[in-house]
C-alpha cells in the first residue's frame, strides 16, 4: 500500500481530500493546506520537497552549432544513495529515462557497501537499457558504460551500478543508476529520470507507487525558498484534475522520444481568439518529428515553426500597446525567444493576454501574464530598462523537432502522471509551500 511520509523539511503531510479546493482560478487546489496535520494511516504517495537552482544566464562556454539555448533554472530534490547514506540532490526530468549521480564531486560508490557496478553481460545492460538514444557498450573492464546525450547539446558518460535508495520510510536496494564521469553539467549534481522505460526512477519504485507522480511547482518569485513538492505515488487530488491521453507510437521512429510523455494539443488560443493552426502541425510525421511532451526539465516551451510563429503574431497583436518598445533586432534570448521589449526599470510587471493551450479530452491550461513572459536577468539589461520576452520559443531556431511544453507553464499546478491509464492530468494550484 502507498504511504504518507513525515519529513523534516515539511511540518507534516496528512493527504485527505477534505483538505482541497474546487479548480477554478478563484480558488485553486491547495496543497498547503496537506502540510497541517500528520496522518500515516492514508493511502498516498511519498512526497519529497523540491529545490530549485538558477544557472548563469550567460550564453554557454561551448561552441554549439544547433542547440545554443541552455537551461538556467532546475528543479531538484534530495534523496539518500548508498551504505551508508550519502544525501544527494537530483534535477527532475520527465523527458529522459536515466537517473545518475556525479560520482567525480557529488556521490563516491567507493564509501558504499552497497554499491556494485553491471557487468556489460547482465540482462541490464543488454534488454533493460533498449530506449537509450545511443547503446551502452562494454568498457575495458567488461562493466556497463553509457553515453547519455541531451537535446542541449550535453550529456553524461560512466559506468551503470545499483545501490540502494532511501526515500522517506522507503528502501529500494538494486536500485539502477548511472556513475557519471565527466565534468559536472552546471547546477545538476544528480538527474532523476522520471520518463518511460524499464530503468526510469518512477519503474524502480515498488507497486503500487510507480504507478502514478505529480508535481507542483510554486512560482519563484513568490516563493523563492519553497519551490514546491514532488509526490510518489496517489495523490488525493485525482478527481479534481482535467485528464489528456498520453500519446503513444509502438514502433521506434528516428525522432520520436518514446521515453516522454507526449500528449496531443487540439489549438492554442489568445485571449478569446482560437488560432486557425491546423491539428496536424501537434501530430508527429513519419519520421516522429513534431511530438508535444510535457518536460519537467526544461524550463521554457517550444513550439515548431508552424504553431510558433502564427502564436506569436497573434500575441503581438493583442499586446502590442504594451509591447511596442522592442528590443533591437539582435535580440534574441537563449537563442530561441525573438519577442522581447523593454519597459522602464521601475514599471510593474506587464498585464498581457492570456494564453491557453488546449489538449485532447477537454484539458487545458491557461497561462496568465506572469507565465507569459520572463523578466531577463540584471545584467542583461540594457540602458537602464527591463527586458521581458515572451516565453514560448521556437523549436525551428534552435535546430529540435518537437514541442515542448517546460516547467515555467507548469507553475501552480498540481500535475499528475498516471502511468497505469496513460494519462496526464492537471488543475490549477497553489503551490507555495512555506
Amino acid at each position: 500500500m502507498g504511504h504518507t511520509i513525515l519529513i523534516h523539511y515539511l511540518s507534516c503531510i496528512a493527504l485527505i481530500s477534505s483538505c482541497i479546493h474546487p479548480t477554478n482560478s478563484a480558488n485553486p487546489l491547495n496543497p498547503t493546506n496537506l502540510l497541517l496535520h500528520s496522518n500515516s494511516n492514508t493511502n498516498h504517495g511519498i512526497p519529497l520537497p523540491l529545490y530549485s537552482t538558477p544557472l548563469s544566464s550567460h550564453p554557454p562556454t561551448t561552441s554549439f552549432t544547433k542547440f545554443p539555448f541552455q537551461y538556467n533554472l532546475n528543479l531538484m530534490a534530495e534523496i539518500q544513495m548508498g551504505n551508508p547514506p550519502q544525501k544527494q540532490k537530483m534535477v527532475l526530468d520527465t523527458g529522459s529515462e536515466l537517473s545518475w549521480l556525479q560520482c567525480t564531486q557529488s556521490f563516491n560508490p567507493l564509501l558504499s557497501s552497497s554499491y556494485a557496478p553491471i557487468p556489460c553481460t547482465s540482462p541490464i545492460c543488454t534488454k533493460q537499457t533498449s530506449n537509450f538514444p545511443i547503446p551502452t557498450i562494454c568498457n575495458a573492464n567488461r562493466l556497463c558504460q553509457f553515453i547519455y546525450p541531451y537535446a542541449d547539446q550535453t550529456s553524461v558518460q560512466g559506468n551503470l551500478g545499483t545501490d540502494t535508495i532511501t526515500l522517506p520510510e522507503l528502501k529500494i536496494p538494486n536500485f539502477v543508476f548511472g556513475c557519471n564521469i565527466l565534468a559536472p553539467l552546471p547546477g545538476t549534481p544528480g538527474l532523476m529520470g522520471l520518463g518511460r522505460g524499464a530503468l526510469s526512477f518512477i519503474s524502480q519504485i515498488p507497486k503500487p507507487n510507480q504507478n502514478k507522480f505529480s508535481y507542483c511547482i510554486a512560482d519563484p518569485v513568490e516563493s523563492p525558498n519553497s519551490p514546491g513538492v514532488l509526490l510518489l505515488g496517489d495523490s488525493p487530488f485525482s478527481k479534481y484534475l482535467h485528464y489528456t491521453p498520453l500519446y503513444t507510437i509502438s514502433i521506434p521512429l528516428p525522432y520520436f522520444n518514446r521515453v516522454a510523455y507526449s500528449v496531443r494539443i487540439r489549438g492554442i488560443k489568445v485571449g478569446k481568439l482560437r488560432l486557425g493552426i491546423p491539428k496536424s502541425v501537434f501530430l508527429p510525421d513519419h519520421t516522429g518529428a513534431g511530438q508535444t511532451m510535457i518536460d519537467s526539465g526544461t524550463q521554457f516551451s517550444f513550439l515548431v515553426g508552424e504553431a510558433y510563429l502564427p502564436l506569436r503574431a497573434a500575441f503581438f497583436r493583442q499586446n502590442q500597446g504594451i509591447m511596442n518598445q522592442s528590443v533591437d533586432d539582435s535580440f534574441v534570448f537563449q537563442g530561441a525567444f525573438d519577442l522581447c521589449f523593454s519597459q522602464p526599470g521601475n514599471s510593474a510587471f506587464p498585464q498581457v493576454s492570456p494564453v491557453t493551450l488546449l489538449f485532447d479530452n477537454r484539458a487545458h491550461v491557461k497561462l496568465q501574464s506572469h507565465q507569459l513572459l520572463y523578466q531577463v536577468p540584471g545584467d542583461l539589461v540594457r540602458n537602464g530598462r527591463s527586458v521581458y520576452c515572451f516565453t514560448f520559443g521556437n523549436s525551428d531556431l534552435v535546430g529540435i523537432v518537437e514541442n515542448i511544453i517546460g516547467n515555467f507553464h507548469q507553475q501552480n499546478l498540481w500535475v499528475e502522471y498516471d502511468l497505469q491509464s496513460s494519462r496526464i492530468g492537471f488543475a490549477r494550484a497553489n503551490c507555495r509551500f512555506s
